[in-house]
């Protein structure tokens, strides 16, 4: 699995270098779409695994192609299609619906090489689904998209298993994805919800107006009260220390960075920061003494280092620009893109070896 995921991140880096220089479909199958299916563990040149260009008669129509099919047997059991990397997918679902219908295949996938869209006949047997039941973005991967991509590996793959998952996965998601638009904009009809606890006057327009900004605030601010406070218990569980000592460690350091770094007042530790310190002390919990673990910010990078040691850091945070990262202080002061700060989990067991080699 350790080596199925780092394959996954290498084409992930990979898909970002070279996805400008990409302009055609052929290109997008040749440069991102055939990498993945190699890295699920297909062998890309046997006819027996994969076909290309694979013949769905549709209706009428005869020798209608899907652009690649992998095999099992004599029959296919997942149809891709292919697009542009240029192209949005949603335009291409009816193109593959019919597809689905003709062929024994339970599972379609619609990609440009960057998204990736998973469908099956959850609502109506032998008929796809108008929604896919799993979507991912290969330069956004998370630890729950790799763990559903894993299930396709030639050497998992068991067509009864993943269809139990997926209509949980797909209602999951598409959950998801209408908190997510909540979140961003909530909508009159949450904000009239909340305020029927919270405000006893008439619900106007111009009422509810008012409070979408203070209830976009609140939620951004209660969820990242509860992920601060389940990594701090986390820690402290571990550590046998009081929540309050781990603030005053933090407050400590924020005096040192006070008396050593000038001038302050251009250096602004963030909440994204503070919770990537944390998270990143408690990977170490079981290998390096908590106490030893400090950080230093600076305008550029924010430093978690041990013994408040500059020559002892262990990884740099780069979250003052849309463009993450975090490097890491081994041989190569290795590099890695972040579209979040729970995604330093990655890199859980690199961080760990820099680590030891201060002990």
């Amino acid at each position: 699995m350790e080596n199925f995921v780092q394959q996954l991140k290498s084409l992930s880096s990979r898909v970002e270098k070279i996805r400008e220089n990409i302009h055609t479909e052929e290109a997008t199958k040749t440069s991102l779409i055939m990498p993945f299916i190699q890295i699920l563990g297909y062998d890309i040149f046997n006819p027996e695994e994969l076909v290309p260009e694979f013949v769905a008669d549709v209706g009428i129509k005869k020798g209608e192609k899907i652009d690649y099919a992998i095999m099992h047997g004599n029959d296919p059991v997942i149809l891709i299609e292919a697009k542009s990397v240029n192209e949005i997918l949603t335009k291409h679902d009816s193109q593959l619906f019919r597809y689905f219908g003709t062929t024994k295949a339970k599972f379609a996938i619609l990609t440009n090489g960057i998204e990736y869209n998973f469908f099956t006949d959850l609502e109506e047997q032998n008929r796809m689904d108008q929604k896919p039941f799993f979507t991912f973005n290969i330069l956004e991967l998370r630890d729950n998209h790799i763990l559903e991509i894993a299930k396709f590996r030639k050497s998992h793959f068991d067509i009864t298993n993943v269809l139990t998952t997926a209509s949980e996965l797909k209602y999951t998601n598409e959950i998801k994805q209408l908190l997510g638009r909540e979140w961003e904009n909530p909508s009159d009809e949450l904000i009239k919800f909340i305020l029927n606890d919270v405000y006893q006057g008439v619900k106007t327009k111009k009422v509810i107006d008012n409070f979408r900004e203070i209830i976009k605030k609140s939620l951004n601010q209660f969820i990242s009260e509860k992920v601060n406070d389940k990594l701090q218990k986390a820690l402290n569980t571990s550590d046998d220390k009081p929540i309050e000592q781990t603030k005053n460690e933090v407050a400590a350091t924020e005096q040192i960075q006070e008396d050593k770094q000038a001038p302050q007042d251009l250096i602004e530790t963030t909440e994204e920061e503070i919770e990537g310190y944390v998270l990143i002390k408690l990977i170490l919990k079981d290998h390096i003494q908590s106490n030893r673990v400090f950080y230093r910010d600076n305008k550029s990078y924010f430093n978690v280092l041990l013994d408040d040691n500059i020559r002892k850091w262990v990884c740099r945070l780069g979250f003052n620009s849309s463009n993450k990262y975090i490097q890491l202080n081994d041989e190569n002061k290795t590099s890695y893109k972040l579209n979040s700060v729970d995604e330093i989990m990655y890199y859980k067991e690199n961080i760990i070896d820099v680590a030891k080699q201060y002990n």
